[in-house]
């Protein structure tokens, strides 16, 4: 599978754009390590994932990840040129003659499609069952993408609580040293910066990413499906071609 380091490049250059400004402004990195708040964010957001999805969910966050870390199935001239190709062997040699070369393939999608051609399955039946597997593929992609938003809008709120258990302190200690008071105060709205931080630049930005990664792969399995039928019904290489070069330039 091909990776994808936008994600990682991309959040280097927001986290390290945000450090560099306060660097800038002779800032101390230091001051912006806040453990308590860490925890505040990590916990609070994690728990009411936890409560709002399952905990199999939660303990498949680095999975989910890992997702947005490959690159997106889209469709591609190789698959278009696979696809033709084969649509040429079949109208010459016959449907049965592909089960070799069925075997050989690579995509699971184009293989189940194609045994179920040389199979003789009606057409309709393979298209309900092709679109079928193409709907529970997007509901599952769909709840991952539901699964980040959902940190996307948690996670600053879990910052303002932060901030709030922080300044709840401040103001139970205002007649104290002032220099400590400010740090106090400095301290509490580090949580509030985690809470938007991690939300733009690590759940909404994943989320995003897999939602254009999913439109991309289904429109990848939707022009399997075409060129699969028009295989069946024994469409010139030249018609199947035409039809599959549609998808690409959609993805374009």
């Amino acid at each position: 599978m091909k990776k994808d380091l936008s994600l990682v490049i991309g959040m280097g250059v927001g986290f390290g754009g945000i450090l560099m400004g306060f660097i800038m402004e002779k800032g101390n990195p230091a001051s912006l390590i806040g453990l308590s708040a860490l925890v505040i964010i990590i916990g609070g957001t994690f728990g009411a994932l936890m409560i709002s999805f399952s905990v199999k969910d939660v303990t498949s966050v680095g999975k989910y990840f890992s997702q947005a870390l490959v690159a997106a199935q889209m469709p591609s001239a190789e698959m278009a040129d696979k696809i033709t190709e084969l649509a040429e062997k079949a109208r010459k040699e016959g449907l049965l003659n592909l089960e070799e070369i069925v075997e050989e393939l690579e995509d699971p999608f184009l293989k189940k499609g194609l045994k179920l051609v040389i199979d003789g399955v009606e057409s309709d039946t393979i298209e309900e069952m092709l679109e079928n597997d193409i709907s529970l593929f997007e509901m599952k992609q769909k709840h991952v993408v539901a699964f980040f938003e959902a940190a996307g809008g948690y996670s600053p709120t879990m910052g303002i609580i932060g901030t709030v258990t922080g300044l709840v302190l401040v103001l139970g200690n205002l007649g104290g040293d002032a220099s400590e008071l400010g740090h106090s105060i400095a301290a509490a709205f580090i949580a509030t910066l985690y809470g938007i931080g991690f939300a733009n630049l690590i759940w909404l930005p994943v989320g995003v990413k897999l939602k254009n990664k999913l439109k991309y792969e289904i429109q990848a399995r939707k022009m399997v499906v075409t060129g699969i039928l028009s295989i069946q019904h024994g469409e010139s290489p030249t018609i199947v071609k035409q039809k599959l070069e549609g998808y690409l330039l959609e993805a374009r």
